[in-house]
């Protein structure tokens, strides 16, 4: 193992019940995507190594419930996060309208130190559902709305057909990246000091 400390990203994602979260996750992570639904209970997440810049970071991304019912479990897990990802189904108007209350809900629990610059990035998914036939959010409307919330990158993606994924993490995870130093102080206890220290003063090659 490298003695060089290596960064642990932080990534939350949000959204309704059904969007696709757990199947965007699972199809960056490992490849894979189920038919099969299956409501996530409180939250769960996995890692992946991820290199930006010939450096080596893990992101650890947390796939949350959707369901209101459990959505108080969010506050630990909202913590310490580098960047939060909101999720709509471009077929489902509500869930494209929630993106606000998530939004908002996120700023609340995870207090971030700045707010206002805090880094999201929204992706409408199921983009492959019905030839596109059935979708009722259109991509510019979608794009005016993170426009007004200070140019939120944006993008498309199909978590069945993977397409856009990878191009959507990577926008992830150099965002994460960009926040990491403010928020490094809420890694866990075992962190190496010294070598927080240090990468703070050498700054980020980003």
């Amino acid at each position: 193992m490298a003695s060089r400390r290596r960064v642990l990203l932080k990534v939350i994602i949000l959204g309704d019940s059904g969007v696709g979260k757990t199947s965007l996750m699972n199809q960056f992570v490992n490849r894979k995507f189920s038919n099969q639904y299956k409501a996530t209970i409180g939250a769960d997440f996995l890692t992946k190594e991820v290199q930006i810049d010939d450096r080596l970071f893990t992101l650890q991304i947390w796939d949350t419930a959707g369901q209101e019912r459990f959505q108080s479990l969010g506050v630990a897990f909202y913590r310490g996060a580098d960047c939060c990802v909101l999720v709509n189904d471009v077929n489902v108007l509500k869930s494209f309208d929630n993106l606000n209350n998530w939004r908002e809900e996120f700023l609340i629990q995870a207090s971030p130190s700045d707010p206002e610059n805090f880094p999201f990035v929204v992706l409408g998914n199921k983009t492959d559902v019905d030839g596109g036939k059935s979708r009722v959010v259109s991509e510019k409307k979608a794009k005016a709305w993170c426009a007004s919330k200070g140019n939120i990158p944006y993008f498309e993606t199909s978590a069945k057909e993977g397409f856009n994924v990878d191009a959507a993490f990577e926008c992830i995870a150099k965002n994460a990246l960009k926040n990491e130093p403010e928020e490094e102080v809420y890694l866990p206890d075992t962190i190496d000091v010294a070598g927080a220290r240090q990468q703070r003063s050498t700054g980020c090659e980003c």
